[in-house]
């Protein structure tokens, strides 16, 4: 089958943080996580007519025959997917252009777009090119924040993104991250809570707060700048 008349949107969602939750909570926790988040993410595929491609680690890359169902199904995967008590932070880019099929995978620029798209995203955030946006239409309960145009290597033009969150999203504050594994924990929930120069942070486990009450600076917005998408 070649798709190359065809326009498809990719999308590729992974974990935020991934390195920082294996280093925490080791190798056998972190693959149990992926093969849960793989299994959720599947969940959601026929609902919104996607197809899973391949995974790559934690990562997914998913077909649309339609951007619009593109755009949902992003929005699902990192606000109903991640963000869960003890679950990662998840994020979300794609691109909507031609691509050609061999043997179950798909190339062409349009994937590549998609990739980059996707690795500038941070924890929590679906980004999406102008392409998808203009492919998409009027979305409904979606709405688009424009996010300017950004540089990527190896296209001549930078690309205009959009952020795509259910409408009134920004108003709802969603749950706090664990600073060691960047896991999402409930406050009721947390197995552990540290006060640090004002800022009360919570933990997943007993472990993380150890490590945070060790060496806090580690784990700090100071000594992490653009710690919501670090890998």
């Amino acid at each position: 089958m070649n798709g190359s008349a065809i326009h498809h949107t990719f999308l590729f969602a992974d974990l935020a943080g991934f390195t920082a939750l294996t280093e925490a909570h080791g190798d056998d926790e972190a693959a149990a996580l992926v093969a849960e988040f793989l299994r959720l993410v599947r969940g959601l595929l026929t609902e919104h007519r996607a197809e899973l491609v391949k995974s790559i680690g934690d990562a997914a890359m998913i077909r649309c025959d339609d951007a619009a169902d593109a755009v949902r199904l992003g929005v699902r995967i990192v606000k109903d997917v991640g963000g869960q008590h003890g679950f990662p932070i998840v994020r979300v880019g794609m691109h909507t252009g031609s691509a050609t099929e061999r043997d179950g995978d798909w190339f062409g620029a349009t994937i590549n777009l998609a990739a980059r798209i996707s690795g500038l995203a941070g924890g929590d955030e679906v980004l999406l090119s102008s392409t998808t946006h203009e492919h998409a239409g009027p979305l409904g309960d979606i709405t688009l924040h424009q996010r300017g145009r950004h540089a990527l290597r190896n296209v001549t033009e930078p690309v205009l993104l959009f952020e795509a969150e259910r409408a009134g999203e920004r108003s709802i504050r969603g749950l706090p991250i664990d600073p060691v594994c960047r896991m999402a924990v409930d406050t009721e929930d947390a197995a552990g809570r540290l006060l640090h120069d004002g800022v009360r942070y919570y933990f997943c486990s007993l472990q993380c707060a150890q490590s945070f009450a060790k060496h806090p600076d580690r784990y700090t917005p100071s000594a992490r700048p653009g710690s919501s998408d670090e890998r």
